[in-house]
């Protein structure tokens, strides 16, 4: 029912993409992050949590339809249906089924919940397509909310010390997770215009999210003990210099190789991902009861010959053009 082509994966029968990396006229998007969400198609269908998002990032004017969780549509025969994938805010898996055949696109997902996302739903299918970005038996993460303590503590003993914190996460997704979690009697949170940005529109749209904008005629001096959060765009740039004194953090599922840290430039790593973990991915995959797993971005060769031989199923790797950005993972 579905192929990997040029530009993006394809239902003929439907006539629609999911998350094209090319311009074509209809398109599924699984969640607003850029590798998955791009300019120029002619009609996007999303959930409608992602409807203000895609209108930030890729204009006002798109046409664009915003459908709930488990809402079905269809599509010259083809029942296409979005259901949690835990990601991010407004992240879905794609359902689509025809004469009894079931494919999903699960787009980028994770099963530990966030406390904003709605959860990852596993929905059996005979065909599911899977990222692998963390694809490896050496990836296994520790508990959310021991890295959220963790953060916290890390800015109390800053803020002590007579140092600002700063820490680095992607604009849209973990930012919002974290500043979900920041303990606000510690002191005042800021936030890069990117950041701020995107959480405008989510509080446009029901949600409260903390923090000052750092506008360019704050007087940057006078923020002490503060938590700055910042997009990975904002390292070793002069906006980050005005903070001095400050201690950087970077908050990735990267963290937990050794070294990434040091050669990300920064006083602390955090092991937190809106990624699957080693556990996660087989978890995941095993719930939805398919016997047809295509790989995609990650560790795909090394995934799929894991789960062809450890389990027994028809995995294969197949290319994509997803390349979430660092913060992203």
């Amino acid at each position: 029912m579905l192929e990997f082509t040029d530009k993006g994966i394809y239902c003929p029968r439907a006539d629609v993409y999911i998350d094209p990396w090319k311009p074509v006229k209809s398109a599924i998007i699984t969640h607003g992050h850029s590798d998955h969400a791009r300019m120029g198609n002619g009609h996007y269908i999303c959930h409608k949590d992602t409807v203000a998002i895609l209108r930030l990032r890729l204009g006002l004017n798109i046409a664009v339809q915003g459908v709930d969780y488990n809402e079905g549509i269809s599509i010259n025969g083809v029942k296409i249906s979005l259901h949690p994938a835990g990601h991010i805010i407004g992240s879905a898996q794609v359902r689509l089924e025809y004469k009894g055949e079931i494919w999903v696109v699960s787009g980028d997902y994770k099963l530990i919940p966030d406390g904003l996302s709605v959860p990852f739903e596993p929905v059996k299918c005979h065909h599911f397509i899977t990222e692998s970005t963390f694809g490896l038996p050496i990836y296994k993460f520790p508990p959310t909310q021991d890295i959220y303590t963790s953060i916290n503590e890390w800015w109390q003993q800053n803020s002590a010390e007579g140092f600002n914190s700063i820490v680095i996460a992607y604009a849209l997704g973990k930012s919002q997770s974290i500043l979900h979690h920041l303990d606000q009697s510690i002191g005042e949170i800021y936030l890069h215009g990117a950041v701020a940005n995107v959480n405008n529109t989510l509080n446009e749209n029901g949600h409260n999210f903390p923090g000052i904008w750092v506008t360019p005629e704050m007087d940057r001096k006078a923020i002490k003990g503060s938590m700055i959060v910042a997009p990975p765009s904002a390292l070793s740039t002069p906006w980050m210099s005005k903070f001095s004194p400050s201690r950087k953090a970077l908050c990735s599922g990267w963290m937990q190789l050794r070294g990434a840290r040091r050669r990300s430039g920064v006083d602390r790593g955090f092991v937190l991902s809106d990624h699957c973990d080693w556990n996660q991915l087989n978890e995941a995959v095993l719930a939805t009861g398919a016997e047809n797993i295509y790989v995609t971005h990650g560790y795909q060769t090394t995934y799929a010959k894991w789960l062809t031989e450890r389990y027994h199923l028809n995995a294969v790797e197949m290319k994509t053009q997803f390349e979430p950005a660092t913060g992203d993972v």
